[in-house]
């Protein structure tokens, strides 16, 4: 049945040359393009919106309801986004989703710069603005095997992703320029420009109408759809473990760079340069990208799980040597590991997931690795409060390693390939 689907999808698809790889397919440069643009304004906003705040109520304890909602949001809308992306034509409706986000953003820049924003508007348009990303995420990630061969997964993951690592480092890069120079409200108009180009470019794609669950069908009911998304997911054991292991993972480490990094930068080495450290990140993530272009283990699910535990190098290096140095060097090895991780998770469940069905999986796949992410940002402050930052940082980073051991000694996790 699997095999089958993806040969219906590929079927769809001219098999390229082996040499000119996955650009050679119109629709997957029309996805880079829309990806890659919308991530490079994106790569603004959670450094504009972290300073934007800090400026409004120097409150760390803010900073972290700010942030959490729109994670909260995100969590709880994530699931029927995963629905819709498997019964809409996921093109038009990233369209969609880009031209809602560029509004919502455009409203939260220009309550910033003209002195007009409060907690209460940030908290409840930050929360639409994660609910807005709840519909386009599984959307975007199950949109892969719809532009490109079954064959050519693991490459168009990593061009995929170089493109946006790209975007990432110059957006991060540009963002914290215009936090410093101008302002983070200037800093949001820049993230709102960018979804607006998006939704141009996801228009272009014109994905084919023949997808399983979009055209031609009876539909089942919503909750019976949501029922066969969680037999495909719960029933692969490498699935759920990997899920379980980045619920805790994305707690720890999400709400440390997060929600205190952006405040040791402040009592350290400024908010310039924590937008370098940013980029570094992103930077390590671009390297990570170009080694899956050219390394393909076997069990490339299971080294890039263990690999995980560099990423709690960044978070205690944060705690215990915050110079502009050290954290460059530790935020850059953590993305090289979170980058190859990342591909080899991708192409797996592209190529073991139906695609009729990757949406939904992508959705509880997203859900139970940001479930705890609010938890994690709202927690943070207050603990960092009580205990301080550093024993905070350190404690993360400790989880982070924990839950990557237990993921790592799982054998179902090492038999995917």
């Amino acid at each position: 049945m699997i095999e089958q689907t993806h040969a219906s999808e590929s079927e769809r698809i001219p098999t390229p040359a082996p040499r000119t790889g996955p650009l050679r397919h119109p629709r997957f440069r029309w996805l880079l393009a829309a990806r890659t643009t919308s991530i490079l304004g994106n790569a603004v906003a959670p450094i504009a919106l972290a300073f934007a705040v800090l400026d409004l109520t120097g409150s760390v304890a803010d900073l972290g309801l700010v942030v959490g909602a729109r994670s909260l949001a995100t969590v709880l809308v994530l699931v029927f986004g995963g629905v819709l992306a498997d019964r809409l034509p996921r093109d038009i409706l990233l369209v969609g989703t880009s031209l809602a986000a560029a509004v919502l953003q455009a409203a939260v820049a220009t309550l910033v710069l003209t002195g007009s924003a409060a907690m209460p508007v940030l908290l409840v348009l930050s929360a639409l603005g994660g609910a807005v990303a709840a519909v386009s995420l599984p959307a975007s990630a199950a949109m892969v095997p719809e532009t490109v061969p079954k064959g050519e997964l693991r490459s168009a993951n990593a061009v995929l992703r170089l493109g946006l690592n790209a975007g990432s480092i110059v957006g991060a890069s540009a963002g914290a320029g215009i936090v410093a120079l101008i302002g983070p409200g200037w800093g949001l108009a820049v993230d709102a420009a960018g979804f607006l180009l998006a939704a141009l470019l996801f228009s272009r794609m014109r994905l084919p109408r023949g997808r399983a669950g979009t055209v031609g069908e009876v539909r089942s009911s919503v909750v019976a759809e949501l029922r066969d998304g969680w037999r495909e997911f719960a029933g692969r054991r490498w699935v759920w473990i990997v899920v379980v292991q980045f619920t805790v993972l994305n707690a720890a480490f999400v709400g440390a760079t997060t929600v205190l990094g952006p405040v040791a930068a402040d009592e350290s080495f400024g908010r310039a340069a924590w937008g370098l450290v940013v980029a570094a990140q992103t930077a390590g993530l671009a390297l990570g990208a170009v080694l899956a272009l050219r390394w393909r283990p076997r069990r490339a699910l299971g080294i890039g799980v263990a690999l995980m535990a560099v990423t709690a190098l960044p978070v205690a290096t944060l705690g215990v040597a915050p110079a502009l140095p050290s954290l460059l060097v530790a935020f850059a090895l953590g993305g090289v590991a979170l980058e190859v991780f990342a591909i080899a998770w991708d192409q797996s469940l592209q190529g073991h997931i139906p695609p009729a069905a990757l949406s939904r999986v992508y959705s509880y796949d997203m859900i139970g690795s940001f479930a705890a992410i609010p938890l994690g940002e709202t927690l943070v402050g207050p603990v960092a409060h009580a205990v301080g930052i550093t024993p905070t940082l350190l404690g993360c980073a400790a989880v982070i390693v924990l839950a990557t051991v237990v993921a790592a000694s799982t054998k179902a996790v090492w038999r995917v390939r």
